[in-house]
């Protein structure tokens, strides 16, 4: 039962994603981060653990886990360390080939924004 909450998890992540793309000029770009934004907020609330309980390893594939995952990151890192800690374990809970898709994401994002402003 697992796999198919997990598929329907998925699935359903994909679905809202292509409805975007669809009806507004949002680029990949815009609703990955959006979506880590989404993953981030439901992390603060604990509503993102539960969904795991449910859904199970589905729910740690989509783009909205990896807002999960930092917020944690970064939470973890100020009750171990203060305030420093949140710098110091803000990436430390994803891989750096994640990070790297993260980060590279944002700058074409901010570069399709610049481009679409100058036109």
């Amino acid at each position: 039962m697992t796999i198919l909450y997990s598929f329907l998890f998925c699935g359903t992540i994909c679905l809202i994603s292509q409805i975007i793309m669809n009806n507004s000029k949002l680029t990949f770009g815009h609703i990955t981060s959006m979506f880590v934004v989404i993953g981030s907020f439901l992390g603060v609330f604990g509503i993102y653990d539960k969904i795991i309980s449910i859904v199970g390893i589905g729910a740690n594939l989509p783009i909205i886990s990896f807002g999960n995952t930092i917020t944690n990151s970064v939470y973890y890192g100020y009750i171990s360390d203060g305030f420093l800690g949140i710098f110091n374990n803000l990436l430390a809970g994803v891989s750096l080939g994640i990070s790297a898709t993260i980060i590279f994401s944002f700058i074409l994002m901010i570069s399709s924004v610049t481009v679409l402003l100058k036109s």
